[in-house]
């Protein structure tokens, strides 16, 4: 099944009297479980094309499809109905709720979306047991390491059992080791649950854990491929 489809997309932006073509008519799918990099130097139109995949912005012409559904056209309400119900997001710094501890910042997305409290501390002992971070649970992000603030990040995405995860340069601000903890957890949550993941990312340490690289060069697919992956704890 696919997750997600992308056909001739095609994303233009304008700033003054410039306008600067980030994708040029871009076509691929995702089936449900892959766990693929979009690679590519800065500018190549790989974070604006996981923006599209996210329903955080809509493409110029082509079509987005997630889990079957058209969301090119969808209006500002609906694209937060699919966000919130399917996609869930991992950013380059985080984006934790400073106050808040590790326990209520993955709390967070069930309480907003009416989980009763049995249902949130079920789910959210799970995900802390799931990213190796009961002990940590009652410390606030600035307690905790960059690799342990990713972990929690990782699992609040997790919350709503979302079909696909969105990760934007998941390493970018983590030295080696915490950047190696990070991928494992992120292939292992993918080989367990079998949910899909995708990551934008120039970080070859992030690359040799995908199953699949999709490259794109000045807004276009220059290549697609399997590639061999490092194994957890490798």
């Amino acid at each position: 099944m696919e997750v997600t489809k992308i056909i001739n997309v095609t994303k233009s932006f304008t700033t003054g009297k410039v306008n600067t073509q980030a994708l040029r008519g871009v076509s691929f799918s995702i089936e449900n479980g892959e766990f693929t990099a979009l690679i590519g130097p800065s500018g190549s139109g790989k974070t604006t094309l996981l923006q599209l995949i996210g329903c955080l912005d809509l493409p110029t012409s082509g079509q987005v499809l997630v889990n079957g559904k058209d969301v090119s056209h969808l209006n500002r309400n609906q694209r937060a109905d699919m966000r919130r119900g399917t996609i869930g997001f991992i950013f380059q710094f985080f984006a934790l709720i400073p106050t808040l501890t590790a326990y209520e910042n993955i709390e967070m997305p069930l309480l907003l979306n009416g989980h009763s409290p049995a249902e949130r501390r079920t789910r959210v002992g799970e995900l802390l047991e799931a990213v190796g971070l009961n002990d940590r649970a009652q410390h606030r992000p600035d307690q905790l390491s960059g690799g342990e603030q990713q972990r929690v990040a990782i699992a609040r995405a997790l919350a709503m059992k979302p079909a696909l995860i969105l990760a934007d340069e998941p390493t970018a601000n983590l030295d080696t080791p915490n950047g190696k903890m990070v991928m494992e957890t992120m292939q292992r949550l993918n080989q367990e649950t079998g949910v899909t993941f995708v990551f934008a990312t120039h970080d070859p340490r992030v690359i040799q854990y995908a199953r699949r690289v999709i490259t794109l060069r000045d807004g276009l697919i220059i290549e697609n491929s399997m590639a061999e992956v490092a194994g957890v704890g490798a």
